[in-house]
């Protein structure tokens, strides 16, 4: 199965993330969706499968920087607006096995899922 790996090159998460993989012979493209973008449909899907609460990134320095009306009543379509316009605020890594993801990394959950 062809896995894409998403996030930002400079990440710690992502590094550790791509360590793993590689460590554990794992296969997968690299896609950095802060210099290479992300489509609407693309993060749609991502949000149908595990909600926007996940997949946007409060804790990072891109969300808090915000002007507090842009977080306040957050919504599906707003959030998604956000994602798009700065990808960094999109939680990272996403792995991308073949359609379904992980959002985050946690070594026990990878190897449960690549294996």
């Amino acid at each position: 199965m062809a896995m894409t790996l998403y996030g930002i090159r400079n990440c710690d998460t992502v590094k550790k993330a791509r360590a793993w993989l590689d460590g554990e012979g794992v296969p997968f493209a690299f896609h950095d969706y802060k210099s290479e973008g992300i489509t609407r449909a693309r993060l749609e899907s991502w949000v149908s499968q595990v909600g926007w609460e996940t997949l946007l990134n409060r804790a990072g320095t891109t969300f808090r920087n915000l002007p507090e009306a842009d977080k306040v009543g957050l919504d599906q379509a707003r959030a998604i607006a956000l994602m798009l316009d700065q990808p960094a605020m999109i939680k990272r890594p996403v792995l991308d096995r073949g359609g379904r993801i992980l959002v985050g990394f946690k070594p026990e959950l990878y190897a449960e899922e690549v294996q």
